[in-house]
């Protein structure tokens, strides 16, 4: 994993990013219900999206969003998915997508990345965004984790 790389989501990267395959039980967890009813209030052109490739092999992908006016602060500068391949979890693609994402952030002025998503059980990410130093701040209206990263 020496060789870790973001590169925008392209036409050769789609199918592999698409077929990922999480460890069994993380599939609830892709989208939390927050996300779900927020979906129709993202703008298209907002999306950041980037897949994690190790040497030629994609092994992960990260969706984020920038849309500092939007009305919802979940929204505005988020992590809105993080996927990484079940054989790959646990050796850092997770982190170095979210920096990736952070930076990208910080670029564009924002102080702060925020991520939504359910808690519960081994197969939440919860200590997965907890580890790099996301802190929750509250629960949304649909009971997820509202988690902020300072990018300060």
């Amino acid at each position: 994993m020496a060789d870790l790389r973001l590169e925008e989501l392209s036409a050769t990267t789609a199918a592999a990013a698409n077929s990922l395959t999480l460890k069994p039980g993380q599939e609830q967890f892709v989208q939390p219900s927050t996300y779900a009813q927020a979906e129709s209030d993202v703008k298209p052109s907002s999306a950041w999206t980037r897949v994690v490739l190790d040497g030629d092999e994609v092994v992960g992908m990260i969706i984020g969003t920038f849309d500092a006016d939007n009305s919802e602060e979940e929204l505005r500068s988020a992590i809105w998915r993080v996927n990484v391949a079940a054989s790959a979890q646990g050796r850092g693609v997770g982190r170095f997508a979210v920096h990736g994402l952070a930076e990208e952030a910080r670029n564009r002025g924002f102080e702060r990345l925020t991520v939504v998503y359910e808690p519960g059980g081994d197969d939440s990410p919860e200590a997965f965004f907890r580890a790099i130093g996301f802190e929750v701040l509250r629960e949304t209206q649909y009971g997820d984790h509202f988690a902020v990263l300072n990018l300060g």
